[in-house]
């Protein structure tokens, strides 16, 4: 039974460019030091690569942790992540407490947001503030902000959705 989930993996084109970013700009502590390179039969075969050849590090944010790869070979089909509306493209959402305050501190950094804070105040969403940014390799991250959560709507519409399925919640 999945209990939660334990790291998100990121390919990265440069692994310690990525640490500069990941942990000397947004903050997120070091979990394992970078490693050293881990290549082979077994590795090719679990990752689903032939002839994998690569390096990580292992960041925390919060409850989860940020895993950065590097795959030294084979070199990758493609030289731009995906957009975010083709099919497999991902992003890491950051919790953060003030979403005004915590982007301010990464403008001053250098950082640049895609547009201001998004309110959202109505809908299944109602109590999010968030905003998209990208890495140094253009992969999508976003910062969220829960302000507030309506918790009988969302039980509601839950309840509404899991019986057009017949389905009960909590099942």
């Amino acid at each position: 039974m999945i209990t939660g989930v334990h790291h998100k993996g990121i390919t990265v084109s440069n692994l310690e460019r990525s640490i500069d970013f990941y942990h000397d700009v947004l903050g997120l502590e070091f979990v394992t030091e970078p490693s050293a390179v881990f290549s082979g039969e077994d590795l090719s075969k679990g990752v689903g690569v032939p002839g994998t050849s690569l390096r990580l590090a292992i960041l925390k944010a919060g409850d989860a942790n940020v895993e950065l790869l590097e795959y030294l070979a084979p070199e990758s089909p493609i030289d731009t992540p995906m957009p975010q509306n083709a099919l497999g493209a991902q992003h890491i959402a950051f919790l953060v407490d003030d979403i005004e305050s915590t982007m301010r501190a990464l403008e001053a950094k250098g950082i640049q947001f895609y547009s201001p804070v998004n309110v959202v105040d109505e809908g299944l969403l109602a109590g999010w503030r968030w905003v998209y940014f990208s890495d140094p390799d253009g992969i999508t991250l976003e910062l969220v902000e829960v302000a507030y959560v309506l918790e009988e709507e969302r039980r509601r519409g839950l309840e509404a959705y899991l019986a057009s399925r017949g389905t009960k919640v909590g099942a």
